[in-house]
């Protein structure tokens, strides 16, 4: 009498091929997705958008609020600084990109462990 389940122990029907084109290209989504929400373009981003707003609210600030804030106009400075600061958030992701993370060792150990069929 033999035992049908030990002929053939995986018959899952993907290749060992199949499995490693399939962690590639989740890596490669992974590191998309990382570059995608680096924190740095979100910070820029906002910060250029909110500069251009303030700026825009500073050069069309009449005589009365600029009195009220004792003769300097904030929101032209403010503005002027937060664009400025959204550009540098920029310019440094642009000029220090996201590496891709390693390789996972311990899927590569996992995968090197499994029994061969």
């Amino acid at each position: 009498m033999t035992d049908h389940h030990s002929e053939h122990p995986r018959s899952s029907g993907f290749s060992e091929q199949d499995v490693q084109r399939e962690v590639s290209e989740l890596q490669g989504q992974s590191t998309t997705a990382a570059r995608l929400f680096d924190i740095r373009r979100i910070i820029g981003g906002l910060f250029v958008i909110y500069g251009v707003i303030v700026t825009i609210a500073g050069l069309t600030d009449d005589d009365a609020a600029i009195d009220k804030a004792e003769g300097v106009n904030i929101n032209l400075w403010t503005g002027l600084g937060m664009l400025l600061l959204g550009i540098f958030f920029l310019v440094w992701l642009k000029l220090r990109p996201t590496a891709p993370p390693p390789p996972d060792v311990e899927a590569e150990e996992e995968a090197g462990a499994a029994p061969k069929g």
